[in-house]
């Protein structure tokens, strides 16, 4: 089965990335975390999935619920921060029979203000790391040593990310 009839017959893949991702909801940080989940609900493309300890906005739950065959029962939450509301933007599926959605929030992509990838904005969606070499902008340290001696050391560093590389 190929990735598109895998994602078309309702099967959901998760990929973990080592890509920093910031949500920004008017302005301000919504979630941070070096860790985020890559999920593939439909053909093409895959949605963030942040984990918990990533998110700094109040989820205010709405009391509606969504069901998904794979993921089970999706959790409806408002997102606010101080200046504003976003309405039924954010999901959680916390008895997924994928455990590790479980503490995991999808962000509505469209209701967010701003996406980022390291330091470089996203538009639309995530990008597939299965079709495509990244290198971004970031302002994570980086320390690089050879035989105990630094070779490179920078706080603005541009990262490659490429699929199967080891961490």
């Amino acid at each position: 089965m190929t990735e598109a009839s895998v994602a078309s017959a309702g099967v959901v893949r998760v990929e973990s990335s080592r890509k920093r991702v910031r949500v920004y909801l008017a302005g301000e940080l919504v979630a941070d975390t070096p860790r985020p989940l890559l999920v593939w609900e439909r053909p093409y493309y895959p949605t963030y999935y942040i984990p918990m300890d990533g998110v700094t906005a109040e989820l205010v739950p709405t009391g509606r619920v969504e069901h998904s065959l794979h993921r089970g029962d999706g959790e409806v939450y408002d997102v606010r921060v101080s200046r504003l509301t976003a309405s039924g933007a954010a999901m959680r599926f916390p008895e997924s029979p994928r455990e590790e959605l479980r503490d995991a929030v999808r962000f509505d992509w469209d209701a967010m203000g701003e996406w980022f990838e390291e330091d470089e904005p996203v538009y639309t969606h995530p990008r597939d790391p299965r079709t495509r070499v990244d290198i971004l902008a970031s302002s994570r340290h980086i320390r690089i040593e050879l035989d105990g001696i630094t070779v490179a050391d920078s706080d603005h560093p541009h990262i490659l990310f490429e699929t199967d590389l080891p961490a």
